[in-house]
Formats: structure tokens, sequence, C-alpha cells
């Protein structure tokens, strides 16, 4: 991975405004129902990496424009999935239930299709994988980008998402998700890429997965799941991984999510060098103060978001720049890589901020990241 050594180096957490073609391909019952689906997703990648560098973004990805969401895609990738997953409960809307139904009233969570795990998982095989990274490699040929990368779900999010109706302990679901994955994982490594890590269990999971946990039984439990995560990733260097942790990419109320701090211990075991999460939104912009405390460990590589993605709020650039100094100067700005808090298209047909807008958080992004790299680095 690369590290801001002369300057604040952007990136993202994935997913990025899909074209309404692509989405017509994916909204169908399967991508087979287009013949040209391959060629769609190609011509999109394309596409996205040229609008991420037109936009300042050093370290680019696919936009996930493949995947119908960051979780679910796997559904068609692994063996053991069918039917449908009960709903699962979104712990803060339980106080506010009005609000609650407002919410799921527009469609997002309609969108997913959530089967149930009722079979043996195992890895089918890694074509899909082995097209996505074909389709970036290609992108970002003579682009001008710093770096790519590639996200992939960790066993604990699939989990979330894919309930389980077949293993007997949700430990032992979770060893099978992580042999399976390992294939995806190491694919993206070995093709030369930055493999991203999408852990929002190990933040989210608290009010969604686990809401009638103590926090000691919630810690323990997120303990399992980097556990199985760290077992996926053997043999793959942690500096070329990142991981990504979130409370849940939505606007809501957000008053039970468990602290940064609560489970920040935890998130460094993972082996992985880069640590991305969501630190600019009203409810966690200021845990940066938690590192004032909390010692990063060498090797470690932050990526705080410092734009948001649930609302239509263009950010300015001067408080990007604020938010990354604030940090920088903690834990120092070679440890310090500016993103965003989540993905602008998590399921495909659904995002809060329209596809314009987020473009133009993205140039706040970059503008932030120079004005703080002036700062920074005094240059």
């Amino acid at each position: 991975m690369k590290r801001s050594t002369e300057r604040i180096l952007t990136t993202h957490t994935g997913s990025l405004p899909r074209p309404q073609e692509l989405l017509e391909a994916l909204e169908a019952s399967s991508s087979g129902a287009r013949a040209d689906f391959s060629a769609l997703v190609r011509r999109a990648v394309a596409d996205i990496v040229r609008k991420q560098v037109e936009v300042g973004v050093d370290i680019v990805n696919d936009g996930e424009m493949s995947k119908p969401s960051y979780a679910t895609y796997v559904k068609d990738r692994l063996t053991g999935f069918d039917g449908e997953a009960e709903p699962f409960a979104i712990g803060d809307f339980a106080d506010y239930p009005e609000y609650g139904e407002r919410f799921l009233s527009q469609g997002a969570m309609q969108k997913l299709a959530r089967p149930a795990c009722t079979g043996p998982v195992t890895c089918k095989d890694t074509s899909a994988v082995e097209a996505d990274i074909a389709n970036l490699k290609a992108a970002l040929t003579n682009s001008g980008a710093v770096e790519g990368f590639l996200s992939a779900a960790s066993p604990g999010v699939i989990s979330i998402f894919l309930a389980n109706h077949y293993y007997k302990t949700h430990e032992e679901y979770l060893a099978a998700l992580a042999e399976a994955m390992r294939p995806e994982y190491k694919a993206i490594v070995d093709a030369g890429l930055v493999l991203q890590i999408d852990c929002p269990d190990l933040a989210m999971g608290r009010h969604i997965q686990f809401p009638n946990a103590s926090l000691a039984e919630f810690r323990k439990n997120i303990t399992a799941h980097v556990e199985a995560l760290n077992h996926a990733l053997q043999g793959i260097p942690a500096e070329r991984t990142r991981i990504h942790l979130c409370w849940g990419n939505y606007e809501g109320p957000h008053h039970r999510d468990v602290p940064l701090r609560d489970i920040i211990d935890i998130v460094f075991r993972a082996n992985a060098n880069g640590i991305s999460y969501e630190a600019s939104n009203p409810r966690h912009e200021h845990e940066w103060a938690v590192f004032e405390e909390v010692k990063l460990p060498e090797g470690k590589i932050l990526i705080p978001g410092v734009i948001d993605s649930v609302t239509n709020f263009i950010e300015h650039p001067e408080l990007v720049a604020q938010r990354i100094t604030n940090l920088a100067r903690v834990v120092g700005a070679e440890n310090v890589i500016a993103g965003t808090d989540c993905g602008f298209a998590t399921v495909a047909g659904y995002s809060a901020v329209d596809p314009k807008i987020a473009w133009a958080k993205f140039q706040s992004l970059s503008e932030g990241a120079r004005i703080a790299s002036r700062i920074l680095f005094r240059r």
C-alpha cells in the first residue's frame, strides 16, 4: 500500500454510481439475462476509473460495477445459498419506528436479494473475481492513478446479510465462509492490487447483528470475526491489505453505534495495515481524538472518511482539510490517507446521494487534501 509520504493521498470506500444501462442489467434476474453484460461492466469500469482520476482520487477501484451490493454479491460466487433470509432489524430504528418505516419505504432493502445459507459453503470458482481483476487492470493502464484496489466481503459481513440456516454454530459458519472467500482474497493480491476487506460487522454488527448482546459479548463476537478473517488472510501480506469498518451507510439516528474506542483494539488485530472508517458524520467525527490516547500500531495506516456518503451536502474543502489535519497531527501525516465514510452506491439502484453531487463531493475531498498537504508538508 502506498503511504502519504509527500502529500496526503486520497481514496474512497468502494461503490460508486453505476450507469443506468448497467443498473438495468444488474436488476435483471441474473447477469445472464444480458448477453453483453461482461462488455457493459468492462466499459463501466474503464469510465469509472477515468472519472476517479479526473476528480483527483489517487487510489482507485472498479466502483464495484459488477456487483449488486458489496456483501450479497457472494451468493453468485459461492455454493450453499438459496431461498430468502429473514429481514434483519436495524437497532437504532427501534427507538424511532416512524422514521424507520419512512427509511425502509425508500426501497434500499427491497433491492437486496438476500438468500440464506442452506448448504455447505464453498467457492464455485474464481472466474468472477478474475474478470473484476482484468477489468480494473486494463482500466488502470495509462490512467495516472497512483494505485488500484478491489474490495471483497469479509466472512463477518456475509454472516449479517446472508443468514445461517445450515451450520450448527455461528463460528462454524464463519469458518466455512473464511475458507470459501480465501481464493478471492488471494487472487486480488496475486494480481498486484490492494485488497480491501469490507468489515462493517466490526461496528454495525453491534446494533444489527447482536443488538441484545452486552459490550463484552459483542467484543467476544467480533474477536471471532477477526480470527476468521485472519485465517482467510493467511499468507497474504498485511501491507497489501486494508479493511473498512462502518456503523451502517444510512442516514439514521445512530445513537446505538458502538464507540470506536470500544472496538479499536480488536480492529487492530486484523492482518491488514490499512483501516478505513467513518470519521466525518455527526456521530463519529469527534473520534479522531481517540488516537490521542490509543497508540497507532507500527505499520498501520488510517483512512478516515473526510466526506460523508449519505447526505447531499458538499463539504467545504477547508472543512475536509481540518478533518485531515486534526488526525494527521496526532498520528503523523504519513499514516493518513483521506477517504470517504462509505460507498456512494452500496446497493445497485439505490443511493442517498445524487451522482453528480457525489462527484462534487470527491472534488472537495481532493481540494481538501491539497490544502492539508500544504499545511502538513509545508510545501
